[in-house]
């Protein structure tokens, strides 16, 4: 009996010393896994920064970067607060570009003439105004390892990272001088925090303050997640301490006032504002009052009112071939079904399912799924149906959820080790090595799905509706076509159409002249006179009516670049 028991006890200490260095390498691979997902992110977006020229909104957020630079004043683009565009202005910084001071005309002038007008060079301009917005997208990628590990682990972690880092839309918008990805990153890192203050309130609370006041002070769209936050606010510290969690409550919301308020400090310690110069409209109804209640400078409030005029204007709309005037409240749930890779849909839904499923995870459900619910409300009750880049917090949020589908690898305790009735052991080991392949090949799905869209990330379709080259068909504007492709158009050009006499109906900002497109407008002649190449821009070619409708119709398609710009012949 005694050397039966000598003889064993050494095993189990065998067996530590071996899983010792077996949890190590573990622990090494975590932090190359995660280099190597968002290794591939940073090419992805670098390149795409590179290759494409400046998108319809971002010369206005340029001129205002360059603009809070030299002149120290919140004068263009007051629509939005200044923290994203003081983003953008690292990059600018680093540029220095010329800038006129006499100028006086509008943001739209402005970007064209900072991009165009002073002798800048466009491309190496863009490209530094577009890295601190990747940079921070990345930085947003370890939110979401670090959020989705605290949920369920380092595996879901991994898969939230994987989700996150192969998005399309996230990797379109995340290479772009805008707002919509610091904005929902900032977001989503305040969600964050308020789920780590349950454990330690004092430093988080403070620091989901401060990045809730940045989402703020980026874009006024995350106003209708602050309700919701200062919720989630108080349930992190309760019940057990109350009053405690009021007060958490009260740090989180002065924290993130005091914030948009150092925004726009930063911008001009005097915080001058002239709100006739901006065409602020007057706003009605309950609206009013609301927006006098914000306890905010006169420059944020004013921008609510000019958010809310751009909302009563008759834009136009283009669903599944259907062009309309106003809006559709289906369009973004209709949107994010063209442009989600369809591994995507399945591990957030089922993510989604595991937070509400799952009894150890149901505690963060509020804090993934409520935020992004709410603002997808509000988004879906917007006037502007441009794009599913308004909803691109989804990606952020149910990236998170999606990574702990990894919760249902492992059944009850019990059945997991084999306990309960006979059988039930191979049964738990079974389901739990169905959901594991499953999980690993949706992820594949999504990271091939996203690879065979590069460098075209912008036009993304899944592979249900026909791919990026079928993106045109059923939606418009920022979902394919932004205007990115003038300078793809302009190399296409030389190559293939060199001397042709070329049309162009181009929808975007930037100046075909300064590519070296050479080109009249179709428009401003009778149709019979158009002979040649037809060159439109696909969204321009979704909303035609009247002499481009006619001139379409007889016009023979022949090539395309970029799947948002189709060359005709005619």
């Amino acid at each position: 009996m005694m050397a039966r028991t000598l003889h064993s006890v050494p095993a189990p200490r065998e067996d530590a010393r071996a899983s010792a260095p077996a949890r190590a390498r573990r622990r090494r691979l975590v932090p190359l896994l995660v280099a190597v997902l968002l290794g591939q992110m940073a090419v992805a977006m670098v390149t795409t920064a590179v290759q494409q020229t400046p998108t319809i909104d971002e010369p206005v957020y340029v001129a205002t970067a360059a603009d809070y630079l030299h002149a120290h004043r919140v004068r263009y683009n007051a629509e939005h607060p200044p923290l994203g565009k003081l983003v953008i202005a690292v990059g600018v910084a680093v540029a220095d570009p010329r800038v006129d001071p006499s100028f006086t005309g509008d943001q739209g002038v402005a970007g064209r003439r900072l991009l165009y007008g002073t002798g800048n060079d466009p491309g190496r301009l863009m490209l530094w105004a577009r890295l601190p917005v990747v940079v921070l997208t990345l930085l947003f990628g370890l939110v979401v390892f670090a959020f989705a590990r605290d949920l369920a682990g380092t595996a879901a972690g991994g898969v939230a990272l994987a989700l996150y880092a192969f998005s399309p839309d996230v990797i379109a918008h995340g290479s772009l001088a805008t707002l919509d990805v610091p904005m929902a990153g900032f977001l989503l890192t305040s969600v964050w925090l308020l789920w780590r203050a349950r454990e330690r309130p004092r430093r988080c609370l403070p620091l989901a303050g401060a990045a809730l006041g940045a989402a703020l002070a980026t874009k006024m769209s995350a106003l209708p997640a602050v309700p919701v936050l200062m919720a989630l606010a108080v349930l992190a510290l309760w019940p057990a301490r109350r009053w405690r969690a009021l007060a958490g409550a009260g740090v989180v919301a002065v924290t993130a006032v005091a914030v948009v308020w150092a925004a726009y400090l930063a911008v001009d310690p005097r915080l001058r504002w002239d709100p006739g110069a901006a065409h602020v409209p007057v706003v009605h109804g309950l609206r009013g009052p609301l927006v006098e209640l914000l306890p905010f400078p006169p420059a944020y409030r004013d921008g609510v009112r000019m958010q809310f005029g751009l909302e009563n204007q008759p834009w136009q709309g283009f669903l599944f071939g259907h062009l309309y005037t106003g809006s559709r409240w289906y369009y973004l749930p209709a949107a994010l079904l063209v442009k989600t890779p369809l591994g995507l849909l399945a591990l957030w839904a089922a993510g989604a399912v595991a937070l509400l499923a799952v009894r150890r995870l149901r505690p963060a459900a509020p804090y993934v799924l409520l935020p992004s619910g709410v603002l997808l409300a509000a988004a879906m009750t917007g006037a502007r149906d441009f794009g599913t880049r308004y909803v691109v917090f989804l990606p952020l949020f149910l990236a998170v959820a999606g990574g702990c589908v990894v919760a249902l690898w492992t059944g009850p305790p019990g059945r997991a080790r084999g306990r309960g009735r006979p059988g039930a052991g191979v049964r738990a080991g079974v389901r739990v090595g169905w959901v594991v392949w499953t999980t690993g090949l949706l992820v594949a799905w999504v990271a091939v799905s996203s690879l065979r869209t590069f460098p075209y990330y912008l036009p993304y379709a899944n592979e249900a509706f026909g791919g990026p080259a079928r993106t045109h068909v059923w939606l418009h504007d920022s979902n394919v076509d932004w205007g990115q492709d003038l300078g793809r158009l302009a190399d296409r050009l030389r190559e293939r159409y060199p001397g042709q006499r070329v049309w162009l109906v181009y929808k975007g900002s930037g100046v075909p002249s300064a590519y070296g497109i050479h080109a009249a407008d179709p428009l401003r002649v009778p149709v019979g006179e158009v002979r040649g190449l037809l060159v439109v821009s696909d969204s321009a070619a979704a909303k035609a009516r009247g002499r481009l409708a006619r001139l379409l119709d007889d016009s023979r398609p022949v090539d395309e670049v970029g799947h948002s710009i189709t060359l005709y012949r005619r």
